[in-house]
């Protein structure tokens, strides 16, 4: 039966965060606030230390994008970008140390800099997240009581709603509000992608139209998905038919943990990641607006170039792939109509695996600012009670990307290209809000 397209909406909204659609759970341990077994700002926020209001602040956004009926991952990158970008200008309208994402903020030197970043990211999540407004405004209250009353604080209010209004505006008519534009209509030559179980729809199919905050997007194109009749295909599709399997006896119990304990959205793992990494090395307000705007550009900005790519090629996803190998013309696969992965397919094209566009475009912005050698224990949303422990990001990223094979949910191809590309992505995007001095 069809649905509206307001329907389709709103089923997308309630369960893209249930199909894990590109998500990560590699979320560092220590902090409280990240545990799921409460997430709730006000019982966490009550204070933040000086020069930590940057982190504290990347932390309610987290909780705010954390509510039990799912989320948008796409949205959340979206807005966790605009809102760094914000607090990152703010800052630097007070001092200057990196160039600016939107130029032309009024200096303001003797602004209260707490003041500046909790006034920027409480208009952004107020205005972008209206269902979370009261949690937000609760964490605003409690951000501008530990300020002292006076002109810096109320010079550091203006700049910060200034910087959001500014980067707001900049973001008004970048093609989100249309991403869900046209709804996709599946053909049926081999190698189309289908609707994959429970799902009926294909989301955000114009997604890849949106402007991207840093990159150019002609410039980090994929070269596409297996010709279906070629040896490297069928290799592939028994690889995954093979480990991704939801009764395989070949995927260990490790590689079952993986898939797991990586099945949470992207933009909310990697914040957790950063906001630990940036409290553990002690980051100034400066230094960690621009890491988490940065991270956060490359996530918005690979989801943008993953997605242009996905409603490009329209690749099936493995489940589809193996129902139909009989038509697929080549000799060397064969159908199997009772196959299932291991954990759901999210409801969009295959190829690339934006899961690991993200995960290594984050890494790559995150090895450009700390270096790749940080120790870190990792716990996950997804599979409570569990902890890995990383040598690096590159490291969590390449876990990350494997964990969809393990899942039986993306073809091997999908994940080598889409480390190519979020790498491409994230080394680009890392070159950005340059140093002034």
């Amino acid at each position: 039966m069809k649905t509206s397209l307001k329907s389709r909406r709103a089923v997308v909204a309630r369960l893209l965060s249930v199909a894990a659609l590109v998500g990560i759970a590699g979320t560092c341990s220590a902090p409280a606030w990240a545990e799921p077994r409460d997430v709730h700002p006000a019982r966490h926020h009550h204070h933040h230390r000086p020069g930590q209001a940057v982190v504290h602040w990347n932390a309610v956004a987290s909780e705010a994008f954390t509510p039990s009926q799912g989320t948008n991952p796409m949205m959340q990158s979206r807005t966790l970008a605009i809102m760094h970008a914000a607090i990152h200008d703010a800052l630097n309208a007070i001092d200057r140390r990196y160039q600016s994402y939107t130029p032309g903020l009024q200096a303001a030197p003797r602004a209260s800099p707490d003041a500046a970043v909790a006034a920027a990211a409480r208009e952004v999540l107020v205005n972008l997240l209206p269902d979370q407004a009261a949690m937000v405004e609760t964490a605003y209250g409690r951000a501008l009581m530990a300020v002292r009353d006076g002109q810096s604080k109320t010079a550091g209010i203006t700049t910060g709603q200034a910087a959001a209004w500014a980067t707001m505006n900049r973001r008004q008519g970048d093609g989100a509000d249309t991403a869900a534009q046209p709804v996709y209509e599946p053909g049926h030559a081999p190698g189309e992608y289908q609707f994959t179980a429970p799902f009926n729809f294909a989301a955000q199919p114009g997604w890849g139209r949106v402007k991207p905050f840093v990159i150019d997007l002609h410039q980090h194109a994929t070269e596409g998905p297996l010709p279906l009749t070629s040896v490297q295909y069928a290799q592939d599709l028994a690889h995954i038919r093979e480990i991704g399997h939801e009764a395989s006896t070949t995927r260990t119990p490790e590689q079952s943990e993986v898939a797991k304990f990586w099945y949470e959205d992207s933009p909310l793992g990697w914040t957790r990641i950063a906001n630990a990494v940036a409290r553990q090395r002690g980051l100034d307000d400066w230094a960690a607006a621009r890491a988490f705007a940065l991270m956060h550009f490359a996530m918005a900005d690979g989801f943008i170039a993953g997605f242009h790519a996905k409603y490009q090629h329209r690749f099936w996803r493995p489940v589809t792939a193996i129902h139909l190998a009989a038509t697929d013309g080549n000799p060397l696969t064969h159908a199997d109509a009772s196959w299932q992965p291991f954990l759901v397919t999210p409801p969009v094209p295959d190829y690339p695996s934006t899961h690991t566009v993200l995960g290594w475009a984050a890494a790559e912005v995150l090895i450009d600012v700390f270096g790749d050698k940080v120790r870190y224990s990792a716990t996950s949303l997804t599979l409570p009670g569990v902890t890995r422990h990383y040598r690096g990001f590159s490291q969590a990223a390449q876990e990350n990307g494997l964990s969809r094979l393990y899942a039986g949910i993306h073809f091997r191809h999908a994940v080598k290209d889409g480390r190519r590309q979020g790498r491409s992505v994230g080394q680009a995007v890392a070159e950005a809000l340059a140093p002034v001095r």
